[in-house]
């Protein structure tokens, strides 16, 4: 679709910081003589999902997901950027602290990559675990652009201590293609434990009543479903052999869906969240991922045959969203089997009566939706205020070394990943229940529910906080923090 004329004014907002730093980051010239350790190439590529489906798409170094990036905690990486398109660019190093020039967010000061040029950045790799690396552009109404895109790839990041109680380890990377607007659509609610509060239903009624469109605004379909870029049936299985101990690296690099997956016959036992180790670790016969979220699970195989692993949804699946699981020794058309209805609870992976830490300061959120209030768009406020490209705001200051409570009510019906940049959180509090140690960057804030996490000001920079779906991102979800 075209751009309208405030995606062109976002834009042309950004465009003089882009051309304010053309080339590699202001690299000394002995860095430029260094080779890089990784090399980043932005360009349009193709896909092959299947046979008869062969999609044109951005991509990182002509292929889906980006390769896999494998960083040791605290030793220092240079990587060399290059934008092929005709477009800026940036590339969010998601959930490593970092500094916020470096981090890949406009919002925070990092530099655009200007088109046909290259930017080579430095820094120093943490937490341990299973981060990521994508797009961080805005997209608007054009869905050619930002995470809609193939621009998405995993890094791990190896801890200074790897028990590896496994076998071996696999990364699945979920990802959407063919994406289409349409209009009213529902998310489901079926993916969290909790309730939905009273409260919460009648700000959303509230503000439907107030609003002046009585329709719902665009939502985002989508045509082809792939795991690691491969439709269910084609590419490779995975073949295993049983009493094996997979260790599944999960990614949801969806734009704007909530992914489920499931294994009949066989369980999760989850060993870390966002790549956070879990403080207990839980099993669970079907994982739930918002939108950025990576689970690391175990899957013991102990039965044995052809299986399919995919998505609850019968529709998903069927047009894509799954891969085979092989056993050694064994044939026949993959099985499917609907497991049980499974709700995900993240207090499942908690301290055993724990409690977090108090916190020196409690900011509270309202999130709500004003139903096609942008040009047919929803529009998202933050305790009443959608966020300005402009003014940058809503802000909060914050000061170095204090905890920091933040605590949201959702007056919508949607289904919300919030992510914080550049800070792990720790979860306090999910759908009414109380937790604790559950170390997290991404974490899914039900249909008018509640949720609260902690972080301790420990990264100073600005800090860029926002809904991690797409459409919530674009049209107001988002809100940075700043150290005094």
């Amino acid at each position: 679709m075209p751009m309208d004329r405030r995606t062109l004014l976002r834009g042309a907002g950004f465009l003089p910081l882009a051309a304010a730093m053309p080339i590699a980051a202001k690299a000394s010239a002995h860095d430029r003589l260094e080779r890089a350790d990784y090399t980043l190439r932005i360009g349009t590529g193709l896909v092959e999902l299947a046979p008869d489906q062969i999609v044109s798409t951005t991509l990182y170094n002509d292929q889906f997901p980006g390769p896999l990036i494998r960083l040791k905690e605290g030793k220092p990486v240079v990587v060399d950027i290059h934008n092929d398109t005709d477009v800026p660019e940036l590339v969010h190093w998601h959930g490593q602290m970092i500094p916020s020039g470096v981090d890949g967010a406009a919002e925070e000061g990092t530099p655009f990559i200007p088109p046909h040029a290259m930017r080579r950045i430095a820094f120093v790799p943490k937490p341990s675990g299973f981060r990521f690396y994508h797009t961080h552009i805005y997209a608007g109404a054009n869905l050619d652009r930002g995470t809609y895109t193939g621009l998405a790839g995993p890094v791990y990041i190896e801890p200074a201590d790897n028990p590896g109680a496994y076998d071996r380890e696999i990364f699945l990377v979920l990802k959407e293609f063919g994406p289409t607007f349409s209009k009213g659509g529902d998310m489901a609610l079926d993916a969290l434990t909790g309730t939905m509060l009273a409260p919460l239903q009648q700000i959303g009624r509230k503000a439907d009543e107030e609003a002046k469109e009585k329709t719902k605004g665009y939502e985002v379909g989508y045509a082809l479903f792939s795991i690691n870029g491969k439709m269910l049936g084609h590419g490779e299985p995975i073949r295993v052999r049983q009493g094996e101990r997979v260790l599944f690296h999960v990614l949801n690099a969806s734009a704007t869906e909530i992914r489920s997956l499931a294994l009949p016959g066989h369980r999760f036992r989850v060993v870390a969240l966002d790549g956070n180790a879990a403080p207990t670790q839980a099993e669970v016969p079907v994982l739930w991922l918002g939108t950025a979220e990576r689970v690391s699970a175990i899957v013991e195989m102990n039965r044995p045959g052809v299986w399919v692993m995919g998505d609850l949804s019968d529709d998903d699946r069927g047009h894509g969203m799954g891969i085979v699981v092989e056993y050694a020794g064994q044939s026949g058309q993959p099985q499917w089997a609907t497991p049980n209805p499974f709700r995900w609870d993240y207090t499942l992976f908690g301290k055993p009566g724990g409690r977090a830490a108090a916190p020196d300061e409690t900011i509270e959120i309202t999130v709500v939706k004003h139903n096609a209030a942008d040009h047919g768009f929803n529009l998202w406020t933050l305790n009443g205020k959608a966020f300005s490209p402009s003014t940058l705001e809503p802000a909060y200051t914050i000061h170095e070394g204090r905890r920091y409570r933040l605590k949201f009510r959702n007056g919508s019906d949607d289904i919300h990943p919030l992510h914080l940049h550049r800070h792990s959180f720790e979860l306090t509090r999910i759908a009414g229940k109380k937790t604790a140690g559950v170390m997290k960057d991404v974490v899914m804030l039900g249909g008018y529910q509640e949720a609260e996490f902690d972080f301790v000001a420990d990264n100073p920079g600005a800090t860029l906080f926002h809904c991690h779906q797409q459409l919530h991102m674009d049209f107001g979800f988002m809100a940075l923090f700043n150290y005094a």
